[in-house]
């Protein structure tokens, strides 16, 4: 993984840093994924989007310096389907 240079600071995207500067609210919406989380960001509430729909995320100390997207998964969990029963037997799925 290779590191950004140091005196290029922190990305972050000039949509998502204008909407913080603008909102004084603790809730805020993005699909910039790639932009890094920033300490004026604690204790708000980003929801960031997965490719289909918006998760909402709880911004705390320990996620300064990590990117967005880090925190959002964009693949569902494989889950098998279930047995049903028909009247008090399994039946058998093909």
């Amino acid at each position: 993984m290779s590191k950004r240079s140091l005196w290029k600071g922190p990305f972050i995207s000039n949509d998502f840093f204008q909407e913080i500067q603008k909102s004084s609210k603790n809730y805020l919406k993005t699909t910039s994924r790639s932009s890094v989380v920033l300490p004026c960001l604690i204790g708000k509430t980003i929801n960031v989007h997965n490719g289909k729909f918006f998760i909402p995320i709880f911004i705390t100390e320990d996620m300064i310096g990590h990117k967005l997207g880090e925190f959002v998964l964009t693949r569902l969990r494989h889950t098998y389907k279930k047995k049903t029963k028909i009247n008090g037997t399994k039946s058998k799925s093909k």
